[in-house]
C-alpha cells in the first residue's frame, strides 16, 4: 500500500499474489507524481529484494544461494573481477544456461555484482539511491538501468532459474515496465524503513 504525500493516507492497490507484479497502470490513480514514483519503486523492489537477485548482490565477497541467504556451497569467493578466483571461477560450475540434471544454475555472463552494487542488508531507499548513483550502479544512466532491467540475459535468469528454484515475481517484461515507469515518473526513492 502506498501513502499520499499530501494527506499521508494509504492509497489502495490491487492485491496480487506473491509471485505476481502489479502493472504500471495499477499506479495511475496515485495523483501525486512523487508518491506514484515511490510506489512504483516499492513494487519493483519486490524483484530486487527477491533471493534470485540478492543472492548475487551480496554485501561481502561470498555469494548466497537458496531462499534464505545460505552461503554458497561449495564455498566460493568474489575474486578480483567478481568471477571467482583462479581454480574456482564461477564458470567452473556455472555455464551459460541451467544444467538441470546437475542442478547447477547458469546464464550468460554469470558473476557476482560488483561490491558497489551490494543490496543485502540495505533498505529499499538505500537500494533506490544506489541504482540512481552511477558510481554505485555499474556506471549506468537511468535509461541504461531500464534497458538492463528489461533485457539483460543474466537478469532474465531470475525468472527462469531452473528446476526446484522459485522465480522472481512477475516477468522480466513486467519488471522492466515498472522500472521504466519509475524513471519516467521522476525516479523518486521511497522513505526509509527498517533494514531487512
Amino acid at each position: 500500500m502506498a501513502c499520499s504525500a499530501s494527506t499521508g493516507a494509504p492509497v489502495a492497490l490491487r492485491p496480487v499474489a506473491p509471485n505476481e507484479l502489479r502493472a504500471p497502470s495499477d499506479f495511475d490513480h496515485i495523483e501525486d507524481r512523487t508518491d506514484r514514483s515511490r510506489a512504483l519503486f516499492v513494487e519493483a523492489s519486490r524483484v530486487l529484494s527477491h533471493p534470485r537477485c540478492v543472492n548475487c548482490h551480496p554485501n561481502g565477497d561470498a555469494p548466497f544461494q537458496g531462499m534464505n541467504l545460505e552461503r554458497h556451497d561449495p564455498p566460493a569467493i568474489r575474486g578480483p573481477e567478481g568471477h571467482g578466483v583462479v581454480g574456482m571461477e564461477c564458470t567452473s560450475c556455472h555455464q551459460d544456461r541451467n544444467q538441470d540434471l546437475a542442478r547447477v544454475p547458469g546464464a550468460p555472463k554469470w558473476a557476482l555484482a560488483p561490491i558497489e552494487m551490494a543490496w543485502v542488508g540495505k533498505t529499499r531507499a538505500e537500494v533506490c539511491a544506489q541504482l540512481k548513483d552511477s558510481k554505485r550502479n555499474g556506471g549506468k544512466t537511468l535509461q541504461q538501468i531500464v534497458e538492463h532491467s528489461a533485457h539483460d540475459e543474466l537478469v532474465a535468469w531470475g525468472w527462469a532459474p531452473g528446476v526446484g528454484r522459485e522465480p522472481a515475481p512477475g516477468t522480466q517484461k513486467q519488471f522492466g515496465a515498472l522500472v521504466a515507469a519509475w524513471v519516467e515518473s521522476g525516479a523518486e526513492c521511497p522513505d526509509e524503513e527498517a533494514k531487512r
